[in-house]
């Protein structure tokens, strides 16, 4: 039986577009899962940062700016501007779906990190499921400590769900998933791949130090998004065995990862899922790793090495063998535990279940796919 497209409202980030280069997995993320169920036939509509990318084929709502007052800019109480935009955009969102767009939805699914829609799920007359994208924040539990009526929460890993079961016993688990096709399987090089936001709490400064011990050359790939980090930690590295590639569009990305012999994976927190595993894997590239978060639930011994957070001694001795791993197994990996169609499926059965009292009985045959 042929069942009715969903009326699908995913929510992000209000500062940041949904659009290529990603300035982060999140990002990433969103627009991976919003361009995939809008060819599987459902109506989405996308709150993010303006300017994102139309080929997405979404509706949007739109941010709403705040213009203060002089007297309010100056009143003591008054916090950074950034954060009164945030909460402006998302307070002002949360209103609109409670009334004027409360029948215009199925389901609102929510990936932001703001505390807001948490907080406001309540009054909201369609079901609202929350993604759970980072560790425990004081803000989100904030919210959740205070709401009588919690959202439907799914986490990204086995890990996540865990450090939020103080506050939410009972949370999904559905891992974030890569397109396969997207992210073709390479034939490798001589050299090792670092990718991501170049951040403190994503330690590149560890993978190149790791790389340098293993004597092997190093590229890296990604938004410098802490420009002071970059130019005292990173910038004064580069030259000879280390090469900055820039903030690479996907497709070059891929390329990029496919062209190396092994990923380094050095975040200094606890990665809530990894999407630069899932990435590296997706092209046949071996994955050594800090086993921090929800890293160790996609690396085997098959397809990668993980190794005691911060340990860079043992992450360069662990290089030499990742780097002789198998592609093909890095790449069936992939396939069983990140590709992004069982995600997607596991998110409109969700979708489905939420908006049930809503969704008529099947009408229509299935037609029969070879």
């Amino acid at each position: 039986m042929t069942r009715r497209p969903l009326r699908i409202a995913l929510l992000a980030s209000s500062s940041y577009p949904i659009r290529q280069p990603f300035p982060g997995g999140l990002e990433a993320h969103v627009w991976s899962l919003a361009r995939t169920l809008g060819s599987d036939g459902h109506r989405v509509t996308l709150f993010a940062g303006p300017g994102s990318d139309p080929g997405l084929g979404c509706e949007h709502l739109r941010v709403r700016t705040l213009d203060l007052s002089p007297t309010a800019r100056s009143d003591t109480s008054m916090p950074s501007l950034q954060f009164m935009h945030a909460h402006h955009a998302y307070l002002q969102l949360m209103l609109d779906l409670a009334t004027p767009l409360a029948d215009d939805f199925d389901v609102i699914h929510n990936h932001s990190l703001h505390y807001l829609p948490v907080a406001m799920a309540a009054t909201l007359p369609t079901p609202l499921v929350s993604t759970l994208h980072t560790p425990p924040t004081p803000w989100l539990e904030s919210a959740i400590a205070a709401s009588a009526r919690l959202p439907r929460f799914v986490a990204v890993s086995r890990h996540t769900a865990a450090a939020w079961a103080h506050l939410v016993p009972d949370i999904d688990v559905i891992p974030n998933g890569v397109d396969l096709h997207r992210w073709p399987q390479g034939h490798g090089g001589d050299h090792v791949i670092w990718f991501g936001r170049l951040v403190p709490e994503k330690g590149p400064h560890l993978a190149i130090e790791a790389a340098r011990r293993a004597g092997l050359p190093i590229v890296l790939a990604g938004p410098i998004s802490d420009t002071t980090y970059f130019q005292t930690m990173i910038a004064p590295s580069l030259g000879g065995m280390v090469t900055y590639l820039g903030h690479l569009s996907q497709p070059d990305l891929a390329a990029a990862i496919g062209a190396a012999g092994a990923a380094v994976v050095t975040p200094v927190w606890d990665e809530p899922y990894g999407l630069v595993v899932a990435e590296a894997l997706a092209c046949g590239t071996p994955v050594a790793a800090f086993a921090r978060g929800g890293i160790p639930e996609i690396v085997d011994t098959r397809c990668g090495r993980l190794v005691p957070g911060g340990d860079v001694a043992a992450l360069a001795a662990a290089l030499s063998e990742t780097m002789g791993l198998s592609r093909t197994a890095a790449r069936t990996r992939a396939r069983t535990h990140c590709a992004e169609r069982p995600m997607v499926d596991a998110y409109t059965s969700l979708y489905r279940s939420l908006a049930a009292p809503a969704d008529p009985p099947d009408l229509l045959p299935r037609e029969e796919t070879a």
